[in-house]
């Protein structure tokens, strides 16, 4: 059985990467439309190696018989058109901020809470997470298992592709700039981003936090478990893609390096690099365009009762976002959820 494929935002950094996934992984599909903005629409975009897409105006499309919807357009896009578009049937798989946290829309990482996915039906709608929260929960998963984590401390390195070809665009120009002892003022960012790091992403709240670090908090518990307790700092680095998270974590119970190690090899979705030689980890310019979230410098820390720390790797553009929509796409397939399989 093959189904009718909506990618909303397609001509977007994560949209395109959807299009993209969606080829690699021979996702059944019968119809695949690209929607965008009107200024966008009759545009083209790839779809595989050797079909193109005309885009379409996301404005006036017509959801009816479409079975999926991937969206990805921006959370007061999405406010509208997922809701329309679940109303006429299509279950809408939305990689935006606006429904994370509705309490009748689940939050989904398949290599996590894959049994979360069966509550879309009150609003026809499923939440792709965060990009760091996504990659850092498929590494915790087998540990919380394992160990019952009590405490997160988290410390992210984020790419600039997470603020959008904007934010990428801006990085080359300033480091343009830099070699020619020019000045290229910063417009998506809150300080030049060359040659920088910068401890602010999304937009301070009343306690001090960022918005992008209060989503690491509320989002983990959501999708792991309500009584962990997580802080994060999270900061901008000149890196185009792959974010990158210093964790430490305590458990409930005793752990090892060793069991820890085991545990996070068994699991789906993670790979372990971690050799305790030069350069035997992970770093972001080797996981742009793999899957998989990376765990190294797995190591005990010895300041709390049953600590551990690790470094994790994932690209953003992928399992960060368009991988994880395309794996609900799929296990919706799977377990026949879909209105068109019924019967």
């Amino acid at each position: 059985m093959s189904f009718r494929v909506a990618v909303v935002g397609a001509t977007g950094a994560v949209g395109r990467e959807i299009l993209k996934t969606l080829a690699e992984r021979n996702f059944p599909v019968s119809e695949v439309a690209a929607l965008a903005s009107g200024r966008s629409a009759g545009s083209q975009v790839s779809f595989g190696e050797d079909k193109i897409l005309t885009v379409k105006n996301l404005e006036t499309f017509d959801f009816t018989g479409w079975d999926i919807g991937l969206f990805s357009p921006g959370a007061s896009i999405s406010a509208i058109h997922a809701p329309r578009a679940g109303a006429a049937g299509c279950v809408v798989i939305d990689n935006t901020s606006q429904f994370r946290m509705d309490p009748d829309v689940p939050l989904v990482v398949p290599e996590v809470n894959p049994e979360a996915i069966t509550q879309f039906r009150k609003r026809n709608i499923i939440a792709n997470p965060n990009c760091s929260t996504i990659q850092m929960v498929v590494a915790l998963k087998p540990l919380h298992d394992k160990f019952k984590i009590k405490r997160v401390v988290v410390a992210t390195y984020q790419s600039v592709s997470g603020a959008g070809k904007e934010g990428m665009d801006e990085l080359l120009a300033n480091t343009k700039v830099h070699y020619v002892h020019d000045k290229n003022p910063p417009q998506i960012f809150q300080k030049d981003i060359a040659f920088n790091v910068i401890p602010q992403i999304d937009v301070f709240m009343d306690d001090g936090a960022t918005k992008e670090e209060w989503k690491m908090v509320v989002e983990t518990q959501k999708i792991l478990d309500p009584a962990i307790q997580v802080i994060a700092t999270c900061v901008r680095v000149p890196v185009f893609i792959g974010h990158s998270e210093a964790v430490y974590v305590e458990f409930e119970n005793p752990v090892s390096v060793n069991e820890a190690r085991a545990a996070l090899r068994a699991a789906p979705g993670v790979e372990v690099h971690d050799q305790r030689v030069d350069g035997g980890y992970i770093t972001p310019i080797e996981c742009k365009g793999e899957d998989a979230v990376f765990v190294s410098r797995i190591r005990k820390d010895p300041t709390v009762p049953h600590g551990l720390a690790f470094w994790c790797v994932s690209d953003n553009l992928r399992k960060g976002a368009a991988l994880n929509a395309v794996q609900i796409a799929e296990a919706l397939v799977a377990q026949k959820l879909l209105a068109c399989q019924a019967g």
